[in-house]
């Protein structure tokens, strides 16, 4: 709805004032829309003063000062209701519909289910709909109100929203004040419709412990029902109390801001300038609008794959208005670049030791439209590229292709198991795909990635694949892959280590718990999806690939950035080192030469990977020990037993391959000038060459053949 509506009608709309002196809503002004000087010499003068007051004031925002109190200004940032900061405890009203429907529910951007029930529904909703209903919070300090957010019910059966409201404040819950207009109570318009979020700023900064919304009219056809963020800044606390408990804080020295396209790439040129023997920057394609698609590789031979290195990525942003990913790559090149340049041992054996790639903004046309203000951007706008496509969801659908040649009993004589080819279709000229998507696809073949994390936002959950159902019918089944129980510890690994996954105590974001499966779940389980990115990477590539849901809330504030980069930076490195987990080698044959497209099988495993282009390979196992086959056309088939240990750092496990009988012979054949022998029984029939030659030739390879005796020799 949010990408068909168009926003400069809606904009109108909402700035035709209403009658008896209701405020008008506003919506933050996109980042790029800064007021031009007019005319005369005066005119870059006024750019350069603009931009230079602009630059302060992303130098000071989102900084506390010593009591942990953002310095006084209007822009202050959200309590912390979509985030999660609010408990529930803190959330009242006057009346609700049901349980699911309570107060605690009443967060801005929630999601109701795809049924209604009684537990988990989009919003509170008062048991009655008059003007006496209103929806409280308890900040549980003093704090300076500056604006409220609103939207409707997130359901979709049914429509309901508020119109109108007052705005009441007090600081015992019990003497109420309400904010007026002159000497009338000032009445603020809200919602047109459920899912575009409205912000409405105070004419000035209000100073109180709680706050009340009390609707005064809402959609005829539903009932009051809201989704709210509180915007305000906390007042100085003498005893600290509030900030000892409920602030993590970071020591890091980080550029703690949302970037815009032009920033993002400033970013990583100043890293690449800061760490330029460890750093390059390049480009895999362009969006739909033509802006490049920026990667930064970080590794100590930049530029180049080495032999026996792994490769890794993390990419983000696959969904626009998905920010928190995007922010969390630029965080993380910046801390690796310091931190290398620091002697840290950690991050100096990862960089030497592995090729990593990082890919902050797969949609940065879908970005530039969520990028109006974090609260306004909504749950779904700027979430497609701008010819309306899922970029994640974009891919092949190799799961029915490698499904159907399993139930023709193909695999693995006639179809291999791994590998899986694109369908002709998808790669013509007219078929529904994204340009992103191609770039990706032609990124993924082109380098031999080990292990990828592509990070999401909107939950707390790290999902693995099958991304899709085997049944057609089935909308959550578990579909797992031959490497499930490799895909599991991955998956622990990042969730484990993340300060608030796998926490016990923790809310759940929308309407699943995911913390009783350890933060973690397999895709097809939580929801079906053809096509996604994970699948098609495991089928496609030797790369195993999972998704990191980070966030409950898609754009987080600035003021968020640092407590969310504390709770994710951990799990970032973790997951990083799990490409060295299992065991690599290379598959040669005797003259020493590295063998491409060799095929690495696992007894036990119904899945297999191929060597690169050197002869390396590298494949994902947890520990224990297992028979390893390889083959390779061409050579004979050699295998044996390597051992995973339990400590990072995969086991060597290299092979050395010799022609096989059949090639040689060919090899003769071919230099004769004749057709590969085929049938023993038919030599004589199908070759033209003498029988000694023939048997001269098998005898070096270690086999003999016996011609009949009536045949001649010549």
């Amino acid at each position: 709805m949010q990408e068909l509506l168009s926003r400069e009608h809606y904009q109108r709309v909402l700035e035709d004032r209403a009658t008896d002196g209701r405020q008008t809503p506003t919506r933050a002004k996109p980042r790029s829309s800064a007021s031009k000087p007019a005319g005369g010499s005066d005119s870059a003068s006024a750019r350069s003063v603009s931009k230079k007051s602009e630059k302060n004031k992303k130098a000071v925002k989102g900084v506390r000062d010593a009591d942990g109190v953002f310095p006084e200004r209007d822009d202050c940032p959200p309590l912390g209701l979509e985030t999660l900061k609010i408990d529930d405890f803190q959330l009242h009203a006057s009346s609700m519909r049901h349980y699911g429907l309570g107060p605690h529910r009443g967060r801005l951007n929630i999601q109701g289910g795809l049924y209604e029930d009684d537990l988990y529904d989009g919003g509170w909703c008062a048991g009655r709909n008059d003007p006496l209903q209103w929806f409280e919070v308890d900040a549980r300090r003093l704090m300076k109100f500056t604006g409220v957010v609103t939207q409707g019910r997130s359901s979709l059966w049914s429509s309901d929203w508020v119109s109108s409201y007052k705005v009441l404040l007090s600081n015992d819950s019990h003497s109420w004040v309400t904010l007026k207009n002159g000497s009338r109570d000032l009445i603020f318009s809200a919602n047109r419709e459920k899912e575009i979020p409205v912000l409405n700023l105070f004419p000035k900064p209000m100073v109180a412990r709680y706050i009340r919304i009390n609707p005064r009219s809402w959609y005829s056809s539903g009932s009051i029902c809201m989704r709210v963020e509180i915007m305000g800044c906390p007042m100085p606390d003498p005893n600290n109390y509030y900030r000892r408990r409920n602030e993590v804080t970071t020591t890091d020295n980080l550029d703690f801001r949302h970037h815009s396209y032009k920033e993002m790439r400033q970013l990583m040129k100043v890293v690449n300038e800061m760490c330029p023997n460890i750093t390059r920057i390049y480009n895999i394609g362009k969006s739909y609008n033509g802006q490049k698609l920026y990667a930064i590789e970080i590794s100590d031979n930049p530029g180049e794959h080495e032999l026996g290195e792994p490769e890794f990525r993390y990419t983000a942003g696959s969904h626009g208005n998905e920010v928190l990913g995007r922010e969390l790559l630029l965080l993380l090149m910046q801390f690796m670049c310091q931190e290398y340049l620091s002697g840290n041992t950690r991050i100096r054996r990862l960089v030497d030791e592995t090729r990593i790639h990082l890919l902050p903004s797969i949609n940065p046309d879908g970005y530039e439209k969520a990028s109006e203000g974090s609260e306004l951007s909504g749950w779904s706008l700027g979430r497609w590229s701008q010819d309306g496509l899922d970029i994640h969801h974009n891919f092949p659908d190799l799961n029915s292709v490698l499904w159907e040649a399993e139930a023709q009993k193909w695999v693995p004589r006639k179809f291999h198991n791994h590998h899986v080819p694109i369908p002709d279709w998808y790669r013509s000229t007219n078929a529904t795909v994204a340009v992103e998507t191609r770039a990706l696809v032609s990124w993924m073949e082109k380098i031999p990635f080990v292990l990828g994390g592509n990070l999401q936002g909107g939950e707390l959950v790290v999902t693995f694949p099958f991304d899709r159902t085997r049944s057609v019918t089935a909308l959550r089944e578990a579909t797992p892959t031959a490497d499930d129980h490799v895909f599991r510890w991955l998956a622990f690994s990042y969730a484990s280590t993340h300060r608030l996954m796998t926490h016990a105590s923790r809310r759940v974001c929308h309407t699943d718990d995911f913390a009783k499966e350890d933060g973690t779940i397999n895709g097809a389980s939580w929801h079906t999806a053809a096509g996604s990115m994970n699948d098609f990477s495991y089928l496609h590539t030797n790369c195993f690939e999972l998704s990191m849901y980070v966030g409950c809330d898609k754009f987080p504030h600035e003021t968020e950035l640092p407590e969310e980069w504390e709770n994710n930076r951990e799990s970032l490195l973790v997951f990083m080192e799990q490409v060295h987990r299992g065991i690599k080698g290379v598959v040669r044959d005797v003259q020493g030469k590295g063998i491409a497209n060799a095929i690495i099988a696992v007894d036990g495993i119904n899945h297999d990977i191929r060597t690169a282009s050197d002869g390396d390979y590298w494949r994902l196992l947890n520990p224990g020990e297992y028979r390893v086959t390889v083959r390779a056309e061409g050579f004979s088939v050699s295998s044996k037993v390597c051992a995973v240990g339990y400590d990072i750092g995969a086991s060597s496990c290299d092979f050395v391959l010799g022609r096989s009988n059949l090639s040689r012979i060919r090899e003769i054949m071919q230099k004769f000038n004749k057709q590969p022998i085929s049938m023993r029984q038919r030599l004589r029939q199908r070759l033209s060459i003498p029988c000694k030659a023939v048997e001269q030739v098998l005898a070096t390879t270690g086999s003999r053949v016996r011609f009949p005796e009536t045949e001649s020799t010549d």
